[in-house]
């Protein structure tokens, strides 16, 4: 099993003048550590406009310098807005990444997740999954070392030779995010990387393993003419300390995290509200006070607590054949201390054990893709839930009644 760090950017409110500069100098001091560690990747999304949430609107900058501050570590797109970006700036940006960072990038692609997104840049909630399908098809081959055009419903471009190309070849591995769990079967489906931001069980996650692999060496549908990437990675909270309690104190910010998901997930086409009128912190502050049993339950979920408790539940994790979990501990107003204290911790205490599993797990692999192993189908509409039971049902109004 192989391990990423994952990063939003988040800044609740209030903001001081130097907020957004502390919080992506601290990031980028983060990934140098995580780099050092061991840790196999770090992705970095892309969103616009989305106050509090995430302030990460310029991926290819931040990972740029972090390719200078890093050695080994994957830098990986997670993901690029193909529905907001030209292919041919994409592809530019990307190459150019990839030289700079020596071929350790991981282009990871998506829809984006929210009208809010998507209407300043001409897009609209209802035709994203077409004008999406539309760019792969028109980025793919402009990462090759001949002239290209294009011309379809959204994307147009006479015939030109896209400069740089990048040092991986044919193109860094392409990953598909999945905010919603049906899109990991297509994923498999059309030969992608599936990026799974759902925080799901180890039940669940043994059940959409298998819906992926044999979606991915039965029913595969590709794009365009690109290079497969099989793998399924999926997120985690995260906050390891000596002590469960310990843990739990630190991760307020992953009850944030939750929160904004529900709170902003739940309006139509995920709209959020007009730009500064919510407070999204005092929102949370709310809710928090308002439940205090359904914060504890959710904070013994996903991987918080000490390295022997994280360690029981990965092995849960690794019996489903999951190839990446990726780690979320920079949410809220979790502390630079505590982030950098527990990738410490994890790396010297567990992380050890499941690299150590990794040739096994690329052999397990192989058997699935050659065929040598065939995956049962098993049930994936019970597991389906993209939050988790613990936390209220939150809306662009406030908390209402507990999710069942």
């Amino acid at each position: 099993m192989k391990f990423g760090v994952f990063y939003e950017l988040q800044i609740p409110r209030p903001w001081e003048p130097h907020t957004e500069w502390q919080l992506h100098h601290n990031a980028l001091d983060q990934l140098e550590l995580a780099d050092g560690l061991g840790y196999d990747y770090a992705w970095e999304v892309e969103h616009h406009f989305l106050e509090e949430y995430s302030h990460s609107s310029a991926p290819e900058v931040f990972l740029g310098a972090a390719s200078q501050r890093t050695k080994n570590i994957r830098l990986a797109h997670g993901i690029i807005q193909l529905t907001t970006n030209h292919p041919a700036r994409v592809a530019e940006r990307v190459s150019t990444l990839d030289l700079l960072s020596n071929g350790r990038v991981e282009f990871g692609i998506g829809e984006s997740a929210s009208a809010t997104e998507l209407e300043p840049f001409g897009r609209d909630f209802e035709t994203k999954r077409e004008v999406w399908e539309e760019a792969v098809k028109a980025v793919i081959p402009m990462f090759g070392d001949k002239p290209v055009s294009f011309d379809g419903k959204y994307f147009q471009m006479p015939e030109r030779l896209v400069l740089p190309s990048p040092l991986q070849k044919p193109h860094p591995p392409i990953w598909v995010a999945c905010s919603q769990l049906e899109t990991i079967e297509m994923a498999g489906r059309r030969g992608m990387g599936a990026l799974g931001f759902q925080f799901v069980s180890a039940d669940a996650a043994h059940a959409w393993v298998h819906a992926y692999y044999n979606s991915i060496t039965k029913r595969l549908d590709k794009l365009a003419d690109y290079q497969i990437n099989p793998n399924i990675a999926l997120v985690s909270y995260f906050m390891c300390a000596k002590t469960d309690e310990e843990a739990r104190k630190r991760s307020e910010g992953l009850t944030f995290f939750q929160f904004a998901l529900r709170f902003y997930g739940n309006s139509a086409d995920r709209r959020r509200p007009p730009a500064g009128t919510v407070n999204l912190w005092d929102e949370f502050v709310k809710w928090k006070d308002a439940n205090p049993d359904l914060v504890e339950k959710a904070l013994r979920g996903g991987l918080v607590g000490s390295p022997d408790t994280i360690r029981k539940k990965l092995r849960k994790f690794k019996e489903s054949h999951a190839d990446q979990i990726i780690l979320l501990n920079q949410a809220g107003k979790n502390s630079h201390e505590h982030i950098c204290e527990s990738l410490e911790m994890f790396a010297e205490q567990v992380m050890p054990e499941f690299h150590a599993d990794e040739p096994a797990h690329q052999d397990w692999k192989r058997q699935v893709m050659s065929g040598e192993i065939e995956l049962e189908e098993l049930e994936t509409n019970v597991h389906k839930d993209r939050y988790g039971k613990t936390l209220a049902k939150v809306g662009p109004t406030g908390p209402t009644q507990a999710a069942e």
